[in-house]
C-alpha cells in the first residue's frame, strides 16, 4: 500500500495528423492508446472514490495507484477516450465547464489553441495583438508593447517565446473584457465566425455527459465560465462554484464529496474555504509532480501532464519514475 498517487493531466485526446487543425497541441488517439498500454502494465488505475477513501483513512490505495483526469469536456472525452476506457475497465475522471456546455460559447482558452492552430504563423499573430494593443493603449492605459512582450514570453516547458507571449497576454495579461474581444476578433478572422455550431463540435452536451456518468466515469467540476478563480472576488468565487454545482445536480452528479479541478490551475485561501463550505472532497491543481496523499492537501493535489508520461508498454518504468520525480517547473494548464 502506497500514498503515492500518479494522477494523468489530459486535454485533446484526436487523430491529429491529417486534420484540419494537425499543428494542435494535443494527445494523438493512437499515443493515448500506447499510454494506457504503458499504465496497464505498471500501474494500478483506480478510481476517484478509491483516492477520497485513502484521503480520509478509509482505505489504502495499491502501490503504483494512477488516477486519470480529462480537462474541458471535449467531445474527444466522448468519441475516443470513453470506449477505450470502458474496454479496459478503468475510470476517468471529467470536468467540463458549465457554460461551454449549457451556452454553446467556446471558451477563450480553446479560441487561442485553435487561432494558433489555424495555419497563421506565430509571428504575425504576435505582430496582430501589437497593433490591436495599439488601437486601445489609451483608453485602457496600457504598457508598451516591448514591455508585455518581455513579462510574458519567458520560459514555457512546450512553447516558443511567440507562443507563450501569445498565450499569456490573451489567458491573462489585459483586463478581462479586452482580452476577450481581441480573442473573438483573431476566433473569427483565422478559424470561423459560427462560435455555436464550433462549440457543438468541439465540446460535449449533457447528454454524453450523463453517459459517461452511467459508465461509471466521474463527473467533477471545472468552474462555470472557466476564469482564473484566484483573481476574482470571493463572491465570484462562490458564483462559479454554485453555478457548476448547480450543472452538475442537472447531470445527475452528487453535490457531496465531489471533484474540482482548477481552470488554469489557479486557486487561493478564499477559494479554498469555499470549496470546504460546499464539501468539496479533492482539488485538482496542475502543479508538476507526483501527489502524495500523506503530505498534500486533499484540496491541491499535483498532477502530470500527458507529454510526462511514456506512449508505449515497452517503455521502462525505472526511467520514466526518475523522470516523473525530476519535474519541478510548475505550467499553466495547456488546455485550459
Amino acid at each position: 500500500m502506497t500514498d503515492s498517487l500518479l494522477i494523468v493531466m489530459y486535454h485533446y485526446v484526436r487523430p491529429i495528423a491529417g486534420s484540419r487543425y494537425p499543428t494542435l497541441k494535443g494527445l494523438e488517439l493512437d499515443n493515448f492508446r500506447g499510454q494506457l498500454d504503458f499504465l496497464e502494465q505498471h500501474y494500478r488505475i483506480v478510481r476517484t472514490q478509491d483516492v477520497i477513501a485513502a484521503m480520509r483513512g478509509e482505505g489504502d490505495l495499491p502501490s503504483r495507484a494512477a488516477l486519470l483526469t480529462f480537462d474541458d469536456g471535449y467531445m474527444d472525452h466522448y468519441d475516443h477516450v470513453l470506449p477505450e476506457l470502458v474496454a479496459r475497465g478503468m475510470q476517468g475522471s471529467f470536468f467540463p465547464p458549465a457554460c461551454a456546455v449549457l451556452d454553446g460559447r467556446v471558451l477563450d482558452v480553446n479560441k487561442i489553441h485553435f487561432v494558433l492552430a489555424s495555419g497563421v504563423d506565430p509571428r504575425q499573430l504576435v505582430c496582430e495583438i501589437f497593433a490591436l494593443l495599439d488601437v486601445h493603449r489609451v483608453r485602457h492605459d496600457l504598457k508598451p508593447n516591448a514591455d508585455y512582450y518581455r513579462l510574458y514570453s519567458n520560459e514555457s516547458r512546450y512553447d516558443t517565446p511567440d507562443v507563450t507571449f501569445i498565450k499569456r497576454i490573451l489567458q491573462k495579461g489585459l483586463p478581462q473584457a479586452l482580452r476577450s474581444e481581441i480573442v473573438d476578433q483573431l476566433f473569427q478572422r483565422f478559424v470561423t465566425a459560427d462560435e455555436k455550431g464550433f462549440a457543438e463540435s468541439l465540446y460535449m452536451g449533457k447528454a454524453q455527459l450523463r453517459e459517461l456518468h452511467d459508465a461509471g466515469m466521474c463527473i467533477g467540476s471545472h468552474g462555470d465560465q472557466h476564469r482564473w478563480l484566484n483573481t476574482l472576488s470571493p463572491v465570484e468565487q462562490r458564483q462559479e462554484i454554485e453555478r457548476s454545482l448547480d450543472f452538475l445536480g442537472e447531470l445527475g452528479v452528487p453535490t457531496q464529496d465531489w471533484v474540482m479541478c482548477y481552470p488554469y490551475g489557479g486557486y487561493n485561501a478564499s477559494l479554498l474555504e469555499i470549496l470546504r463550505e460546499k464539501q468539496c472532497a479533492m482539488g485538482l491543481t496542475v502543479e508538476v509532480g507526483l501527489a502524495d496523499l500523506s503530505r498534500n492537501d486533499p484540496l491541491s493535489l499535483p498532477r502530470l501532464d500527458t507529454n510526462d508520461v511514456p506512449f508505449s508498454a515497452a517503455a521502462g518504468l525505472d526511467a520514466f519514475q526518475w523522470a516523473a520525480t525530476s519535474v519541478a517547473m510548475p505550467e499553466p494548464e495547456e488546455g485550459a
